[in-house]
């Protein structure tokens, strides 16, 4: 194949998996008339059955789905939207609501790559199974405290909440302990499931952490209760000091503690060894490895999403309008607030791109369509709303710290969400994503108003106030006649029509082809249909067209007169054009001029194929003399 090779990012498999699920839930819902609640309700599987073992083999550890689900809709937020709704219908707009619900894995069962093989070739290789995490928690004689864990952060806030779950341990502040994540697989401790993937941080990285730090706790409490001649239990860590709990006036500083260990080991307990440094390796026992019938629990942790969206569609440009996003989530214990609600964002952004605009493209020749990102779009600030985000906390009976992964969960849910708006505003049974306007357009074209206006070609309606809309003249040192030549000849209109490729008639007059604009660093590829009509040689004629690309649809329109003068013909052109998607959204005075620029460069390129070889090539121009016409050197 020569399709652009993809990899793997945030859930992968997720959203394609939920897609499918989530969409069907919709269409039973559509087809046996009940309300998407109800049938949520009906089948989450309920509190009480947890741990839940699926059919496949997941073993799914905690939650509460009812509670989730009543969280997302209570104080009145899907009401609301459903009142949005009516009243959006009652002015004739197009208005929808989606709903998603997933279950969010996370920390890998390595057994499960295994399941590619046979049972009888696994049994020949041994048993693959569990998620080794890592950790090593040390403190100097200076009472300094050092944790090194195998995974490197990508800006997920490691060091953050690794130094706030350890700080707590021994009483301290987090900015008292100093993480390190560039481990050394030649001296630090690690194994074949170190990584940062898989959502495994929180559940198992920070975990691991939190029992190596546990075990010198205890470490340093032995050691105080013999020096207090107090019981090890009645030890507690706090602000700094070390104390017992049941005679307070009792206690040592925390570096002091600690520091004996070092300086002083004759006063160490001699059950204890001396040093602080303790490196804890820790795997679940319920990651098993898959059955002779491919059973396999693929995760120990499974956090739950229930999102609700409510979308609007505009009927002219076919853009969608994210109006509310409500997202909850259960990701077991929340160790740090504020960065869990960074990575919902950062999924919640990522989904909007890949059901709104994200897309691979190509041209029936294989040509890659979308290999900038002028053509693959990425959503930006102004593309993705703020989405309200919930929680609800069910701590996982399997990891250290009752934590669950929850960076990929919006991946997962937000691209189905919105499609299932989408599909409940257009009452359509079918959707593809990316929901680009060109898509949405041909979905709402079966209902959409016609317009008492000239149309370019059949399905693409432009408004009788164009967005764009100017006139102009060019002089050509080419007979009118010689034009009207070349109009007659679709092998010399290919060659008209600038960035041409792949030209083919469609019809009298009627022609498709490919066309790749650039403007400054800016190239686009279009397919485009272009019609002539109203010819009246040699006096005037009408050139109409659209075009479809990633960036968006632009159709439009334009009158040409056609005078004789002295040594060659002036044309006078009158244009109106519209613009949706992408395109739309760089401004109205940069569009304007651009589509000056290309209705120039067409005409000067008809006046040379209509002049033949002689003609002179056309002036080359600077990106500011494109847009603004102006040929000045230096400008």
């Amino acid at each position: 194949t020569n399709k652009t090779p993809a990899g793997l990012v945030r859930g992968f498999g997720g959203p394609q998996v939920y897609f499918a699920l989530e969409r069907l839930i919709q269409r039973i819902c559509v087809e046996l008339k009940l309300d998407p609640i109800d049938i949520y309700r009906r089948n989450f599987v309920h509190a009480k059955q947890f741990p839940y073992r699926a059919t496949a083999g997941a073993l799914l550890d905690s939650g509460d789905y009812h509670a989730a689900l009543a969280i997302a809709t209570g104080s009145s937020r899907l009401a609301r939207l459903r009142a949005k709704q009516d009243a959006a219908h009652g002015e004739g707009r197009l208005y929808g609501i989606g709903f998603a619900a997933i279950v969010e894995p996370s920390i890998s069962n390595m057994g499960y790559i295994t399941t590619v093989l046979t049972p009888e070739a696994r049994a020949k290789a041994g048993p693959k199974n569990g998620a080794i995490s890592s950790a090593t928690v040390s403190i100097d004689p200076l009472g300094g405290v050092t944790v090194i864990v195998a995974s490197t952060p990508a800006g997920q806030g490691h060091r953050t909440v690794l130094a706030q779950v350890v700080a707590d341990v021994f009483g301290l502040k987090p900015q008292d302990i100093q993480v390190n994540v560039e481990f050394d697989t030649q001296k630090d401790a690690w194994s074949v499931a170190a990584g940062n993937y898989s959502s495994r941080f929180a559940g198992a990285v920070a975990g691991t952490a939190h029992l190596a730090a546990m075990k010198l706790r205890d470490k340093l409490a032995r050691a105080a209760a013999q020096q207090f001649g107090v019981d090890t239990n009645s030890i507690a860590f706090e602000n700094g000091k070390v104390f017992s709990q049941a005679q307070p006036e009792k206690f040592q500083p925390f570096g002091r503690l600690a520091a004996g260990f070092h300086w002083s080991p004759a006063l160490v307990p001699s059950s204890e060894s001396p040093g602080l440094r303790e490196t804890v390796f820790w795997s679940p026992q319920q990651l098993a490895a898959p059955d002779a019938e491919d059973r396999v629990n693929t995760s120990l942790a499974y956090g739950f999403v229930f999102d609700i969206c409510g979308v609007e569609i505009d009927r002219d440009t076919g853009r969608v309008r994210i109006d509310e996003y409500i997202t909850t989530h259960d990701a077991g214990k929340i160790l740090n607030p504020t960065l869990a609600d960074g990575q919902i964002r950062g999924g919640f952004a990522q989904a909007v791109g890949a059901a709104l605009l994200e897309e691979f493209r190509y041209a029936d020749d294989g040509a890659f369509l979308s290999g900038t990102f002028a053509a693959y779009l990425l959503p930006t600030s102004c593309d993705v709303p703020e989405p309200t985000i919930l929680h609800l906390e069910t701590p996982s009976p399997f990891t250290p710290l009752g934590a669950k992964g929850l960076g990929e969960g919006n991946n997962m849910s937000t691209p189905v969400c919105i499609a299932n708006a989408v599909a409940d505003a257009l009452n359509v049974r079918d959707v593809m994503l990316p929901l680009t306007p060109s898509k949405i357009m041909s979905l709402i074209a079966i209902d959409r108003p016609k317009r008492q206006s000239q149309r370019a070609s059949p399905g693409m309606p432009i408004q009788q106030r164009p967005a764009l809309a100017s006139s102009g003249t060019i002089d050509l040192n080419v007979t009118p006649e010689a034009l009207f030549q070349v109009l007659n000849d679709p092998n010399k209109i290919a060659q008209v029509i600038p960035g041409c490729e792949n030209f083919t008639t469609i019809g009298e007059n009627h022609y498709r082809a490919d066309v790749v604009i650039a403007i400054g660093i800016v190239k686009v590829r279009y397919q485009v249909e272009v019609k002539l009509s109203e010819l009246d040689p040699p006096r005037s004629f009408v050139l109409s067209g659209k075009g479809i690309s990633a960036m968006g649809v632009s159709e439009g329109s334009a009158r040409i007169a056609v005078a004789p003068r002295a040594n060659g013909a002036t044309l006078t052109y009158k244009y109106g054009a519209n613009v949706s998607g992408k395109v739309a959204a760089i401004g109205g005075r940069l569009l304007k001029s651009a589509s000056k620029f290309m209705l120039r460069q067409l005409f000067e390129k008809l006046g040379q194929v209509a002049a033949g070889d002689s003609a002179p090539p056309l002036p080359k121009r600077g990106w500011w003399q494109k847009l603004t016409g102006k040929d000045v050197e230096g400008l």
